[in-house]
């Protein structure tokens, strides 16, 4: 977008966007981090929690097991928690029968730590 302002105004107006465009990004970067927390009661993920009683076993994926499961292998009722930089992660299934959520799909730098601590209550 900045290069298209460039070719057509001023060069003040392109690095005024520039900028503009920096500021926004680090905004969009800022907001989006989502943090896992696990404790004796809960799983929360950014704004999202379930209680832990509800949680069954955590798994941890391979790369390849996480790109078929975000993409072909998909359930549309499951809750994602993703970040497209991250390529391996956890799969937590749901036990509440209320819940018409099957799993959660957690993105994780650490999938094994994760699924260990998830899995710890079992």
């Amino acid at each position: 977008m900045v290069i298209a302002i460039w070719a057509a105004l001023s060069p003040r107006i392109t690095q005024a966007s520039f900028v503009l465009s920096l500021l926004i990004l680090i905004l969009v970067a800022v907001t989006s981090r989502s943090t896992i927390y696990v404790d004796d009661s809960h799983l929360r993920i950014g704004k999202a929690q379930i209680e832990r009683k509800y949680l069954g076993e955590a798994l941890a994926l391979t790369r390849e097991e996480m790109a078929l499961i975000r993409t072909r292998d998909a359930d549309p009722a499951a809750f994602l928690a993703l970040k497209f930089w991250q390529s391996r992660g956890v799969k937590v299934e749901v036990k509440d029968l209320r819940d018409s959520t099957p799993y959660w799909l957690i993105s994780s730098k650490h999938p094994e730590e994760l699924a260990k601590s998830l899995n710890a209550s079992l």
